[in-house]
């Protein structure tokens, strides 16, 4: 949500955010809404102003004129209750409005329509290349014993997937290795639910807009949440903090569900896109300040590169286009990890910085220096997200004779062991 003072100012600037960012907005709808509130209201304040000023009267008047103020107030109270409906009506359109209202994007974000117009901005380590023909991970699960799709797909239909064995342990070992990597960096860790009422999707600027990619519980206001950084961004919902309460950095891990509406026929072999996940959340809360913003956007950046680097794979980092990066986002960059069975870099991890624009619609303030109230802000990225990093997990460090190495990162968490799975080829 953007400041409406800064709407009404900046009308052409918010226009053209929305246009770049494929947002279908009328602006101009907005801003008239806007006036007819803000005429409403002045009728009702001048009314209701009339109304004090007529009952001061009544204690004065004469017997003769006491009637008649009293049916003139009595009078005006009706007609500011006719204008009530109007009022709430205006209100309730405007507020969905301006959660519609698209984010200002960053002055270096190239304009594009979708990830085909994304940036490369770098590669970084080599992919492998094999003396034998590599498996696709699919595979490498299957011939290993360390998968049933068949029988979790029975039970939980598509999109669903099941580990066994030493897989189960890899994936255990990598969010516990990322949160520990988190941990020594600074962020507080957070476990926490899934669960979340809709109130703090909007906040986090899922809805409205993303309310096909949610799973609702029937007969309840609870949704499971797609990342943590849904209920996260809604733990201070309301709340005046102080400045010395921040900056607060988090490493939150949760499950993650998304229904993946949209996504027929695409990546629906193996572990790429399936409906329920585990996630660690990396999640900034910061003073209102571009430049401080900014330099948490280059620590998260920064972060998950480490961890691939420490995970031994190849990836590379993308600047999202405007068309690519959502209404909220000021900036963004993806990093996408090496698939050798594709030949292709995967998305594993989005670092977005989103301004005051999530502060506002959870209303989230802190007394700044000057001791003024204002908006925070906040960012995210992916710390890790399981099991889609085993995908090129699996796949870049597989060994001829179909066993997968270990990265020495990972081997305190899996009993010091270099390799896992014995030998199939």
């Amino acid at each position: 949500m953007l400041d409406l003072k800064f709407i009404r100012e900046n009308a052409g600037v918010v226009k053209h955010a929305a246009q770049v960012k494929g947002v279908t907005l009328d602006i101009d709808d907005l801003l008239r809404v806007d006036r007819e509130l803000v005429d409403l209201r002045q009728r009702v304040e001048a009314m209701q102003a009339e109304r004090n000023a007529n009952a001061k009267l009544v204690p004065k008047a004469t017997p003769e004129e006491r009637p008649a103020l009293i049916q003139k107030g009595k009078d005006l109270a009706e007609e500011i209750k006719a204008l009530d409906p109007a009022l709430r009506a205006h209100e309730d359109n405007l507020r969905q409005l301006l959660l519609r209202v698209p984010n200002i994007p960053h002055s270096s974000v190239p304009v594009g329509a979708d990830d085909a117009d994304n940036v490369e901005l770098r590669r970084e380590g080599t992919a492998p290349t094999f003396a034998f023909t590599p498996l696709d991970h699919v595979e490498l699960l299957e011939r290993q014993g360390w998968s049933d799709p068949e029988r979790v797909a029975r039970v939980s239909g598509s999109r669903s997937y099941l580990l066994k064995g030493e897989a189960v342990m890899l994936e255990m070992a990598v969010l516990m290795f990322a949160m520990d990597f988190l941990r020594a960096r600074g962020f507080t860790p957070l476990s926490t639910t899934a669960l979340a009422r809709p109130d703090a999707f909007v906040g986090s600027g899922h809805f409205p807009g993303g309310e096909d990619q949610v799973y609702k519980i029937e007969g309840d206001e609870l949704m499971l949440a797609g990342t943590a950084e849904v209920p996260v961004n809604s733990l201070y919902a309301g709340e005046q903090l102080s400045l010395e309460q921040l900056p607060m950095a988090f490493a939150a891990i949760s499950a993650a569900f998304r229904s993946e509406a949209g996504s027929a026929g695409r990546d629906v072999r193996g572990l790429i896109r399936v409906h329920e996940f585990r996630k660690v959340e990396q999640y900034v809360l910061c003073r209102a300040d571009e430049d401080e913003a900014l330099g948490w956007f280059h620590t998260l950046l920064g972060n998950a590169e480490a961890l691939l680097q420490a995970l031994e794979l190849p990836y590379r980092v993308v600047q999202n286009c405007t068309g690519d990066m959502g209404a909220g986002k000021v900036l963004m960059y993806d990093i996408e990890t090496w698939v050798p069975s594709e030949e292709k870099y995967r998305e594993t991890h989005s670092c977005s910085y989103l301004g005051d624009w999530q502060a506002r619609r959870t209303g989230l303030r802190y007394r700044d220096e000057q001791g003024k109230l204002v908006y925070a802000h906040t960012l995210n990225n992916t710390g890790v997200a399981a099991p889609r990093i085993l995908v090129p997990l699996l796949e870049n460090h597989q060994q001829a004779d179909g066993t997968v190495r270990v990265p020495e990162a990972l081997r305190p968490y899996l009993g010091g062991r270099a390799t896992l799975g014995q030998p199939v080829r």
